[in-house]
């Protein structure tokens, strides 16, 4: 006699038993098909675990192999057996064989034979419940199943048969309600999921046209910002870090026939068709290559990645999530003799795939401190401001990442192979940008910031 206190879980009423499941029926497995045994016994239908679902058997494809005499006879289900999954996503996946025939098995799909009528319902539903609440895998082994020494040492809280009777019925009666419970909660996450991505999306257009905070006469127009960025890039050429050529902006306006007009140089073009949608009075439209720096990152031969965690890490697509830069842990690393100073990643800067699928074009995170040890690869653009201010970074990650934004990004990309859409720099520094005046910038960003905290928190 051994004492199996611990493996009790909870009380039972005293007209109840506890049982092993070995105690209420005969155990085997369905038959292992192997290139030792393929040429013996004759063909005969068998079932895998891709044919047993809870409560059901799908039987639309169901294979074929030989089985002997004596296979046929202890590697088959009759009328009321208990069939359970062994191992894989499904293990404890359990239906009752109710076909009027027999049918062989496979050796990862377990039979238990009833050794008391009437018990394999109420089983059933002891298996799922065990199976939801995560008790029913085996221990000690790396990948997720259930063992026959497993299934058979199950402790079973065994009620009086009319009792199970009633335990099974009130269940038949009240499981319908909860799959119908449970498809609608499906439902409304969906929807919640999908009312979440409209109301980002919608918060960030309204906000990059102006229309999510209210514009204060009194404030200094975007011209004002504009100036700004100009003399900090002509700081950056004296110093070096900015070439002549990059300081020419163009200058956009609104002529007096209501029609768009841009100015480089002489030269004065039209692009009234380019505007992809009406700003402020106060508010003003530039080119993205007017606003910041565009580069890629480091380029570099196979054999000379490093996965040690040593030198610089190299970002890649992979780690960029929409507002946030992950860290993975097989990121790879350069040693920084191969690393530009100049590409490292600095505070404001904002950074996107340049080359990816289809669906996270305009996938775009930023740069909250300087990070001296780590840039981009090759495949990834940076975006760096010409004038380094949050509320500037801020306010361009959140246009770039807007409807308007992505499907411009979207129009200009070249397909890449099977799956990947290229992003041109020159063609992406032609995006037109809407510039509000600073301070309301800085009112923009906080708002933004504010409902999507909202948003997430819901």
């Amino acid at each position: 006699m051994v004492c199996i206190d611990e493996e009790i879980p909870f009380e039972i009423p005293a007209t109840w038993e506890w049982c092993r499941i070995s105690h209420l029926f005969l155990h085997a497995s369905g038959k292992q098909q192997s290139s030792s045994n393929k040429g013996y016994g004759t063909p005969q239908k068998f079932i895998t675990t891709s044919n047993l679902y809870w409560g059901r058997f799908v039987l639309d494809n169901v294979k074929v192999m030989n089985f002997t005499e004596e296979e046929i006879k202890n590697c088959s289900a009759t009328k009321g057996d208990l069939l359970v999954c062994e191992g894989g996503a499904g293990y404890g996946r359990s239906a009752i064989w109710d076909k009027e025939y027999d049918i062989c098995l496979q050796n990862h799909v377990h039979r238990l034979r009833p050794l008391i009528d009437g018990i394999c319902e109420y089983v059933y539903h002891f298996i799922y419940l065990l199976k939801e609440s995560n008790q029913l895998t085996s221990v000690g082994t790396a990948m997720p199943g259930l063992s026959a020494n497993r299934l058979k040492g199950l402790l079973l809280p065994l009620p009086p048969y009319q009792e199970q009777c009633r335990i099974v019925s009130k269940l038949k009666e009240v499981i319908p309600y909860v799959e119908r419970y449970n498809e609608t909660e499906d439902v409304l996450s969906r929807l919640n999921s999908q009312i979440r991505v409209c109301l980002k999306k919608s918060i960030l257009q309204e906000a990059i046209q102006g229309k999510l905070v209210p514009q204060n006469a009194s404030e200094e127009p975007a011209t004002v910002l504009l100036q700004q960025i100009r003399e900090e890039k002509q700081r950056l050429v004296a110093k070096g870090k900015l070439k002549k050529k990059d300081v020419v902006d163009s200058d956009i306006f609104k002529g007096d026939d209501n029609k768009y007009y841009e100015q480089i140089g002489q030269e004065t073009i039209e692009i009234t068709e380019d505007i992809p949608f009406e700003i402020p009075s106060n508010w003003e439209w530039r080119r993205l290559r007017d606003i910041c720096s565009i580069f890629t990152g480091a380029t570099f031969k196979k054999d000379e990645a490093k996965t040690d965690c040593k030198g610089v890490r190299i970002l890649r697509g992979g780690n960029i999530l929409p507002f946030e830069i992950i860290q993975k842990t097989d990121d790879i690393f350069l040693s920084p003799e191969q690393i530009k100073e100049s590409i490292l990643l600095k505070q404001n800067d904002i950074i996107t795939p340049a080359v990816t699928s289809l669906e996270n074009i305009g996938k775009m995170a930023r740069v909250e401190q300087n990070m001296p040890n780590i840039t981009v690869g090759g495949f990834v653009f940076v975006l760096r401001p010409h004038y380094s201010d949050e509320w500037l970074s801020k306010f361009l990650l959140f246009f770039m990442s807007s409807p308007s934004a992505i499907e411009f990004m979207k129009s200009i990309t070249n397909k890449s192979g099977q799956a990947f859409y290229n992003i041109g720099k020159e063609r992406l520094a032609m995006t037109l940008v809407p510039i509000p005046p600073k301070d309301e910038e800085r009112r923009i960003v906080v708002k933004i910031e504010e409902l999507l905290d909202r948003i997430k928190g819901n």
